[in-house]
């Protein structure tokens, strides 16, 4: 069969012929990459063929040379790079002449191929005259179609690669671009493409922002570009100012009071919902900036330094222009908008949203009037949006300023649970919902908790969005009255809640019999269930037990259900309830502890049978590892009975490398069993480190669960005590390998990684210090204490360094001075910069200084 019909095939309608014709595709590209790629590139480039058939072609082209795992992208890389040069060579021509189609599909589509090739060739010092190839395109030619195709190959060039493989050429590509983009240009199209391709070079165009004179016309070109006669250049000049302020906001003060400020108000404005939405993102941008600086400013404030970056306060400037249109836009909701549907208003509350963290109390009096005005209205519009307009400011003004406004409006707003209109119930379940979690304080349990219950107990029978609201202010409320009572009444034997307590765990497991989840509202009320159990009083503990028992039903009815389920959505149905009765399960038996144990036997064998049955769905898996997790930490010793019948299913999951997030779960349980039967677990513990240092060895495994290994060392370490010594100096090499990666500055991922390691191998070296200290063993970590204070060094050092990082490290080199008491560490421990180190307490968390000041006396002991 030829190319062209292999390709017309795998676009066939008839699925049979479909999956034979990529079949032979994936053969192809195995058997004989070579031929598979010119035989690609010849399609593509043939103007015979048919658009859809050259779109196969571009699309099997850019498959073989992109993934989106990065293992499998090196892969295809080195594949491309052992091409031979010639075959090479005339792929990249092919693609190179196919954006000068008649064709403008065909010219967009190979636009990705030479993006995809680039993406491959460029980081490698090949293919150096790609850019200057494309720049003669757009600056030479008057071909139309051409110039709008190789404006798209860059922006997409742009998009892939890293800026820094593009920094050299990057003036040349931004004159070509805004060339591209100016209002002097006769084709909307080429506009168009210059635009978007702007809108993906703008950040490693810096340089260019850096100078005034280079900035002043980009900024000029893009704004006149929201002029444009063509709508979708105007949007397409919108999102490059949205991302200009979110990378460039220092230097739009200028902007901002010249154009800025008067094109973005009159976008949000504009009849087309496509510009409009665009323009209200640039005002939540410009709040998402500030509320950061904010942020950053009270950190800098904490130190007596000036923060790196000052807000210019836009968006207090602007609110009495902003928040007018805003709260008019808020009221342009749609009858039956679709739920997941982003639309004008959705986008305005978010807005106003952000704009409330931004300028605080100064909110408050901008919308009021408007609230006051509409909540009573009789156009449902107005009355939604007064109580969206509500809901949305709440987190950003001083609880004081709020709390008077709160309770004069709380039963106003439990009293509109009974409105007429959906949406407006909808939306005052969220308001109500958004109370309970920012302003429990407001909430006055013998005015307002019994009637605000019973509404959104009521709720809980209506339509599926308001359910899934009510189902999330009910849990909101009970953690954030859990949250206050943990905080101001030390073990209260009753809450607010416990009179509502049964009431509120019946209605929400009813909420959970049916089979449908529309709107998530069946996961939310499993979710509001676990919350009342985690913050549940003394008094409520017969309702949890009673909860279990019902939850344990669920489970075995499901389990006895498995023979019949039919088709994939059953399967995702079962699999999703199964993890929601898991979760209700954990929160129980935190909750109950030791309290657990009569029910642990009939919990085991449930989660051994749903093990059995999950398969490898590895969302389930993690759901009942975990319950296994919870369980052994509530037993602790009393574990011991169900470990032989578990592990048969622990090592294949720690086996599961390409599984990421159950093999980090599988970690996790060990040390969850090492924790809980302490020395009892030194007969498990070789066949542990022999698989977690097999997992180390992994090529496959991810970096992360790495770390959560070595974390995992610390826990067997410090379970067995002195039964660690044979597996020590191994761990020991391991970890201090480990410690030896080094951050480079310029990767930011890197960086991150860098500092996840250093903080579980901190982790790794309390729990070996602390299991030998006080044994026999102890002098055997005599010749470590070197490199581990090594990595101490190099992590306090670090300006960058998290307060978890400074507590361990602190507590690190306490537990060796107290392992040492007797001066066996006495010339280490008195190094300048540990003295240093004990000397600077600015910025500290008081939990970490207490930590300090025991590690300060255990040195002075043991260097006396």
């Amino acid at each position: 069969m030829n190319a062209s019909a292999l390709l017309a095939n795998t676009l066939s309608p008839d699925a049979a012929t479909r999956q034979t014709a990529t079949q032979q595709l994936e053969s192809a590209s195995r058997e004989n990459y070579p031929v598979y790629m010119l035989m690609l590139s010849d399609e593509l480039r043939n103007e015979n063929s048919q658009i859809h058939t050259r779109n196969g072609a571009s699309l099997a082209l850019t498959n073989a040379l992109s993934a989106r795992d990065s293992t499998r992208q090196d892969d295809y890389s080195a594949r491309w790079m052992a091409l031979d040069v010639d075959a090479r060579q005339k792929i990249k021509e092919a693609s190179l002449l196919t954006l000068a189609s008649p064709q403008p599909r065909a010219g967009a589509v190979a636009a990705q191929v030479v993006s995809a090739i680039a993406a491959v060739e460029l980081p490698v010092g090949q293919w150096p005259d790609l850019v200057e190839i494309l720049l003669g395109f757009i600056n030479t030619s008057d071909d139309t179609n051409l110039k709008i195709a190789t404006l798209q190959a860059i922006g997409y060039i742009c998009e892939t690669i890293k800026p820094e493989v593009l920094a050299l050429r990057s003036n040349e590509i931004l004159t070509a671009v805004i060339h591209g983009a100016r209002k002097e240009e006769p084709s909307s199209e080429v506009q168009l493409a210059a635009v978007h391709a702007l809108f993906n070079s703008l950040e490693f165009v810096r340089d260019n922002f850096d100078r005034e004179g280079e900035r002043n016309y980009i900024m000029q070109v893009v704004c006149e570009a929201t002029q444009n006669p063509s709508v979708s250049v105007q949007v397409g000049a919108f999102e490059c100012l949205v991302k200009i302020m979110a990378l460039y906001y220092d230097k739009m003060a200028f902007y901002m009071e010249q154009a800025l400020f008067g094109l973005t108000v009159m976008g949000m404005k504009h009849s087309d919902e496509r510009v409009a939405l665009q323009a209200v993102e640039f005002w939540t941008t410009v709040c998402e900036e500030e509320i950061e600086l904010a942020h950053e400013a009270r950190e800098a404030a904490e130190y007596d330094e000036p923060p790196e970056l000052e807000s210019k306060h836009f968006a207090k400037v602007a609110l009495p222009e902003v928040i007018p249109v805003l709260l008019n836009l808020l009221t342009q909701q749609e009858e039956d908008a679709d739920e997941g549907e982003w639309n004008l208003a959705m986008s305005a509350g978010t807005c106003l949203n952000y704009m409330a963290q931004a300028v605080a109390d100064a909110i408050v009096p901008a919308v009021i009037p408007f609230i006051e005005a509409h909540i009573k209205a009789q156009d449902w519009h107005q009355r939604e949006a007064a109580v969206m307009t509500f809901g949305s400011i709440l987190d950003g003004p001083d609880p004081q300023v709020l709390t008077p406004l709160v309770n004069q409006a709380l039963p106003l707003l439990i009293g509109m649970m009974n409105d007429e209109n959906l949406h407006v119930k909808d939306t005052t379940a969220w308001t109500l919902g958004r109370i309970c979690d920012l302003l429990i304080v407001t909430i006055k349990p013998d005015v307002h908790l019994h009637p605000l219950i019973s509404a959104l107990v009521n709720g809980l029978s209506d339509r599926p969005r308001i359910v899934t609201n009510c189902c999330w202010a009910l849990m909101n409320l009970a953690d954030q009255i859990g949250i206050y009572l943990d905080e101001y009444i030390t073990s209260a034997p009753e809450s607010p809640l416990s009179p509502y307590f049964e009431g509120i765990v019946s209605a929400l497991l009813r909420v959970t019999e049916t089979t449908a989840n529309e709107s998530n509202f069946r996961t939310s009320a499993y979710e509001a269930i676990t919350s009342y159990v985690s913050h549940s009083t003394t008094d409520c503990i017969p309702v949890v037990q009673n909860t279990v028992i019902a939850i344990l039903q669920r489970m075995e009815q499901l389990l006895n259900m498995q023979n019949q389920i039919v088709g994939v959505d059953d399967r995702n149905n079962w699999n999703e309830l199964q993890s929601n009765l898991c979760s209700v399960v954990i929160s129980v038996i935190r909750r109950l502890g030791g309290g657990i144990q009569p029910m642990a036997d009939r919990i085991m064998t449930l989660i051994l049978q749903l093990i059995q049955g999950a398969g490898k769905t590895s969302t389930v898996l993690e759901d009942a590892f975990l319950v296994v997790g919870s369980l052994a930490a509530a037993l602790e010793a009393g574990f011991a009975p169900y470990i032989q019948a578990f592990l048969p299913f622990l090592y294949p999951a720690l086996k599961a490398h390409e599984d990421t997030q159950l093999c980090m779960v599988a970690v996790g349980i060990i040390g969850d069993i090492s924790r809980a039967l302490g020395d009892q677990s030194a007969q498990y513990a070789g066949a542990f480190m022999n698989v977690l240092l097999e997992n180390l060895q992994s090529n496959v495994l991810n970096r992360n669960v790495k770390i959560s290994i070595l974390s995992c060392f610390g826990d067997i370490a410090l379970a067995i005590g002195p039964a660690f010594d044979p597996y020590l100096n191994t761990t020991m090499d391991v970890l201090r390998q480990a410690g030896s990666v080094q951050p480079n500055p310029l990767d930011f991922d890197l960086m991150d990684y860098v500092a996840q390691l250093r903080e579980g191998i901190l982790e790794a070296y309390t729990g070996v210090v602390t299991g030998f200290k006080n044994t026999e063993k102890a002098p055997a970590l005599l010749p470590h204490v070197p490199s581990i204070l090594e990595l101490v060094h190099q992590c306090l050092a670090d300006e960058e360094r998290s307060d978890s990082v400074v507590k361990l490290s602190f507590g690190l080199i306490g537990d060796l001075a107290d392992c040492f008491p007797n001066g066996q560490i006495k010339e280490h421990l008195l190094e300048e910069w540990i003295a240093h180190e004990f000397r600077s307490k600015r910025g500290m968390q008081q939990e970490t200084k207490k930590t300090l000041r025991w590690a300060r006396e255990m040195i002075k002991r043991a260097t006396a």
